[in-house]
Order: C-alpha cells, then sequence, then structure tokens
C-alpha cells in the first residue's frame, strides 16, 4: 500500500517538536510495511501555504509512485487533499479543527464557528474520518467512517529513567522540586498564567518548588524532562487527545491534569494522577500532596494501547476500510 501523508506541520531543526506527532506516525506506518512519503506545505507566508498545496499536491501525484490513499493531517490540509477527487482522503482531525480556537478567558473565538463548521462540511466530502476523541466525533454531524483513534507514543523514546540521572543530564538542581509545563507558554488555551499561579501558590510555602516551561523541545530531551521532574501541571481549557500527557504516562510522571479531551480515560484510576476542575487551590492541594512525598506511577502500564504497533494496525485498518468502500 502507498500512502501520501500530506500536513502543515513537520519537524525542522529549527522546530524539533512542530508536528512531533506526525513524523511519529509516519515513522511507525513505514515500520508496519506502508509505503508512506510525506508532503509539507510550507512557507514564508502561513495563510498562503493551503492555495499553494493545491498545486504542489497535483505536482507529487504526476511525479509519485501511485499511491493508494491520501492521508491528510489537520482540518485545512484536509480541504487540499479534497480538491482532487482521484484518490481517496483520509483526514485526521487534532483538535480545534473541530472543536474550536479558544481564546485566553476560556471562550471560542468567531472566527473558529467558521472553521468549525468548515471541518464538519469536510468530514461529509472525506472517504475517511480520524479524529481524537470522542467529544471530537460527536461534532461531526454523522457517524459514518469517523474512528476513534488518538495518536500513538513513542514507547522507546518516552520511558523512565533514574530521576538523578535526568536531572545531571539537564543541569538542574538535585534538591529543588520541579513542576513542568510543557507547552508553549503564548498559546491560550494551554493557561499558563494558571499553571504559574499554582506554582506561585505552592513557592508560598516551599521557595524550592520550580516551574519549568518547555516547548520546542525535541523528544528525547522532552523525555528526560519528564524523568527529571516531580509532576506535570496541565491545566488546559480544551483538548483533543493531548499528546503530552500521554507521554508522561509513559514516563511514569505523576499529573494534575484539567478534564479535558480523553485525559480523564488515559489516566484512568492511575496512582498520583489527578483531574481537577480550574481552581489554583485544588490544582496546588494535589501537586503538593505529590511533592510530600515524591513518587513515580505506573502509567507506562496503563498506555500500552497507545504503543505505535499497535496504532499502526488501526490506521491501516482505516486504509484498508477507505479502499473497500470507494471501489465497491
Amino acid at each position: 500500500m502507498k500512502v501520501l501523508i500530506t500536513t502543515a506541520i513537520y519537524p525542522t531543526a529549527e522546530n524539533p517538536a512542530f508536528g512531533s506527532f506526525v513524523r511519529t506516525q509516519v515513522e511507525t506506518l513505514r515500520k508496519a510495511g506502508v509505503h508512506v512519503d510525506v508532503l509539507v506545505l510550507n512557507g514564508r507566508v502561513r495563510k498562503l501555504i493551503y492555495p499553494k498545496g493545491i498545486f504542489q499536491l497535483r505536482k507529487r501525484l504526476r511525479s509519485g509512485p501511485g499511491y493508494d490513499v491520501i492521508h491528510a493531517h489537520y482540518g485545512y490540509v484536509g480541504m487540499v487533499a479534497r480538491t482532487q477527487f482521484r484518490l481517496p482522503v483520509v483526514v485526521t482531525y487534532h483538535g480545534d479543527d473541530l472543536l474550536g480556537t479558544v481564546n485566553e478567558r476560556g471562550k471560542k473565538s468567531h472566527a473558529s464557528t467558521l472553521i468549525v463548521a468548515a471541518g464538519q462540511v469536510l468530514a461529509r466530502l472525506a472517504d475517511s474520518v480520524i479524529v481524537q476523541s470522542e467529544e471530537m466525533a460527536d461534532k461531526i454531524p454523522y457517524r459514518d467512517a469517523v474512528y476513534v483513534i488518538p495518536h500513538e507514543i513513542d514507547l522507546d523514546v518516552f520511558r523512565p529513567a533514574p530521576r538523578d540521572i535526568a536531572r545531571a543530564a539537564l543541569k538542574l538542581d538535585l534538591n529543588k522540586k520541579y513542576l513542568l509545563f510543557a507547552a508553549n507558554p503564548a498559546v491560550p488555551v494551554k493557561r499558563y498564567p494558571f499553571a504559574r499561579q499554582v506554582a506561585d501558590h505552592l513557592r508560598n510555602e516551599d521557595p524550592s518548588i520550580e516551574l519549568l516551561v518547555a516547548y520546542r523541545e525535541p523528544q528525547e530531551r522532552l523525555a528526560l524532562l519528564m524523568s527529571a521532574c516531580d509532576a506535570l501541571v496541565f491545566p488546559s481549557y480544551q483538548e483533543g487527545s493531548p499528546n503530552i500527557v500521554k507521554q508522561a504516562m509513559a514516563c511514569n510522571l505523576p499529573i494534575v491534569a484539567t478534564d479535558v479531551g480523553d485525559v480523564r480515560g488515559v489516566i484512568g484510576t492511575t496512582a498520583h494522577c489527578y483531574i481537577c476542575g480550574p481552581d489554583v487551590s485544588e490544582f496546588a492541594q494535589r501537586l503538593a500532596g505529590i511533592l510530600r512525598c515524591p513518587c513515580r506511577t505506573n502509567g507506562r502500564q496503563q498506555v500500552q494501547h497507545l504503543a505505535g504497533p499497535v496504532v499502526a494496525k488501526q490506521i491501516i485498518r482505516v486504509y484498508e476500510d477507505t479502499l473497500r468502500r470507494v471501489s465497491a
């Protein structure tokens, strides 16, 4: 089977974290025996990459090996892929392309209402749709050919390491208590000011506590940070299936998170992982309990169903189902 994965996010030397989950899926599918090529839509002006992408796609299809399926990541790229009808299109939605974009007050922007509506129309035009959670699936008016398949975890990269060894490698203080906020602070939906408030609240009682902010990190360094830190602070307003939470589980890192996306299902009953309301005191109380008695979780055991080979089989099944339907 030959698949062309199209995406507007993919790691670069300057930003190795940008779309790293897409690259992980590409590599996982290749290991499973699928011939995968990647078309990355890029350019200096972000808004122009999509009309330009229509021509890039046509050029690639003319010169390519004869693809069976186009698999587009994110709604906008799916629209580019659906400008042709010669090949079936699978679209993976990742979050705000179906849920809407959240501002710093936790409210949906007006513009995102149109984006969501366009994504719902695209879902009708695509041959198959992959979403990250049941909440996202519910945003699609019909449920035919909609698959809930959260992104996989690279368990070879995200694995526990001894805390002190990880700290020494990162030149972190062995005696401090580190909280990890692993997202871009400038992205409103990730709610960095809330995380900062929680950390400040805790520092009033214990000055040794420090909040580490990590984004644009290579995956190997991010995994090391997860082993070096004492807990993940995850207060997002909205998510699909956040990779950071799943990666933290794979590293046995305690987690305190809001009830967004599939986080509750991923965490389950894992000890030292908590779902909280959006309340600074509640977050701080849970984190204080973790920091008083530093420990690790058994989260890695709970996310084995998200290992690359397991998810690859599900994705391949989507491709096969799609090809059967379009050829019927």
